[in-house]
């Protein structure tokens, strides 16, 4: 049984109208393994679903967390913005409303594109709702008890001037590390910033501060009745986050901890780790754009979340494209063995119960990476599938389907292939030194190949055998119909490569060059 389907089991025998948890927070760059927490919800999500759950899934975004410390990506300007809530910082680029929005929404629009169906919500607008007041108000009248299980579970030193919460101070934009914890009386805390020296009270049903983290999470699970969570393994370590809220959600909170999805963190294999013009490591939106969305929903599914991934942006994005594909025909078809019934399951999460009535058209991811090469468009990657046979019998939905694909091709060609899989095709002959050997080999492919039926196949038997009985050899022969085509001595596969071109091209090429 999938993964997915056994926590939607055990959730279901406990809940009549589940609700999953997810978010992140957005202070900087997303990391391409924060689309594993996003995914694994989903998933979980979809197999409830399928089981007839009335499930929901939200997303929150912790906006109303600090700006820790200027990372190095930001402009020295942001010093000044450290320790106010990302909410409240400018736009980096200044085309977004705010620091958070900057980062999130091209997150938010690309686990959009890969189907995650969940409800947004803002955590700074929770704080100025007054929807965490009653959980504040419990932190303060119950703070030794809170010391008590952090210390008694984290296995850390007694704090005794522990601060549950952290007001805002309206002077300089900062939160306050610490307030007068005695003073408070609903629904005000006192506090004196230690930056500034602003003296005032934060008013606990109104954005004037935050819990902290520990406080924060289970706050969370209370007020929304939280049923599953995926999160990190640090999060679950022994003493960590996660044991905390557990205690702290029902002795401080009246609460029940959600069932925990801990999942391992993506690793970035390979030389492709980085983005090849901006420099910058894999972000969630990278990978999103470099993937067909099934695709990358199924590279998160395949394993279970307790498992290490490693994404390899460069050649294993072909592979996994490959992958998916024979398990799409392994569901449709059958014959599936023991072991792959796990990895059939996962492509058909990877489409959120929306699998299609009939196969899909199948277009070798390869294949596609050629054809996109040779192309300057989306119709002229359709006219060479055509030519070739390759789109007989699409409908509506293998053209939208190849229009993604396509997309995902160029975004990937122009940032993360490696060199070997790329090239294109001289306009114009070459400047190339042939031996005589070489042109007569090419001699001998005209009559031929002018007669063929242009194929693959056919083709890729006529340059083998004439290759084959000439001085140049087969492999001999495959270089120099490289050299004179692509200015290189390596390539695709010839067969399928030849047969995308105009056969009256490359007879003329062959002609120009043994002339």
């Amino acid at each position: 049984m999938h993964w997915a389907d056994v926590i939607a089991e055990e959730i279901a025998g406990k809940c009549e109208r589940p609700l999953i948890a997810t978010g992140i927070s957005p202070t900087g760059h997303i990391h391409v393994g924060s689309l594993r927490e996003a995914i694994t919800a989903e998933a979980v999500r979809s197999a409830l679903e399928g089981r007839g759950s009335d499930v929901k899934l939200i997303y929150l975004i912790d906006s109303f967390d600090p700006l820790r410390r200027r990372y190095d990506f930001l402009p020295g300007s942001f010093e000044e913005h450290v320790g106010k809530p990302i909410c409240k910082i400018p736009c980096p680029c200044g085309s977004h409303e705010t620091y958070a929005d900057h980062f999130i929404r091209p997150f938010l629009d690309a686990i959009g594109a890969i189907g995650v169906k969940c409800e947004i919500i803002w955590t700074h607008e929770l704080y100025e709702q007054g929807r965490f007041a009653e959980a504040i108000d419990a932190s303060f009248t119950k703070r030794d008890n809170v010391i008590g299980i952090l210390t008694e579970v984290s296995q850390r030193e007694k704090m005794e001037n522990y601060a549950p919460y952290n007001p805002l101070c309206p002077e300089c934009g900062r939160f306050v590390k610490q307030p007068d914890v005695d003073s408070y009386a609903y629904p005000y805390v006192s506090y004196r910033c230690e930056k500034c020296g602003h003296e005032g009270k934060a008013d606990i049903r109104k954005g004037d501060g935050k819990l902290t983290w520990r406080l924060e999470w289970p706050a969370k699970w209370k007020l929304f009745s939280v049923s599953a969570e995926p999160f990190g393994k640090d999060h679950a370590a022994a003493g960590g986050s996660y044991d905390t809220g557990v205690r702290i959600v029902k002795e401080i909170f009246g609460g029940t901890a959600p069932y925990p999805i801990p999942y391992e963190f993506v690793q970035l294999k390979g030389k492709g780790q980085m983005h090849k013009s901006t420099g910058s490591s894999v972000t969630g939106t990278d990978a999103i754009s470099m993937t067909p969305p099934e695709v990358l929903n199924y590279t998160f599914l395949r394993v279970s979340p307790e498992r290490h991934i490693d994404y390899d942006s460069e050649i294993g994005i072909l592979d996994m494209a490959d992958e998916y594909d024979r398990m799409e025909t392994l569901f449709y078809e059958g014959g599936a063995t023991e072991a792959e019934e796990n990895a059939v399951r996962a492509y058909e999460l990877s489409s959120h119960n929306n699998i299609p009535k009939k196969m899909p058209l199948h277009i070798p991811y390869r294949h596609l990476v050629n054809v996109v090469q040779m192309a300057d468009s989306f119709d002229g990657v359709v006219a060479i599938l055509e030519r070739n046979g390759d789109l007989d019998g699409a409908g509506a939905d293998d053209t939208e389907r190849l229009r993604t694909r396509v997309r995902s091709v160029k975004f990937w060609l122009n940032g993360f292939a490696p060199d070997i899989v790329k090239f294109s095709v001289s306009k114009k002959m070459p400047d190339v030194r042939l031996s005589d050997d070489e042109i007569s080999y090419l001699r001998s492919l005209v009559r031929p190949l002018s007669a063929s039926a242009w194929n693959a196949s056919d083709i890729h038997n006529i340059v083998s055998d004439i290759g084959k009985a000439s001085a140049v050899g087969t492999k001999g022969g495959f270089q120099v119909l490289y050299k004179i085509l692509i200015n290189r001595t390596s390539g695709p596969r010839l067969g399928h490569f030849l047969a995308t071109m105009e056969k009256d091209f490359v007879v003329n090429r062959i002609k120009e060059a043994s002339a």
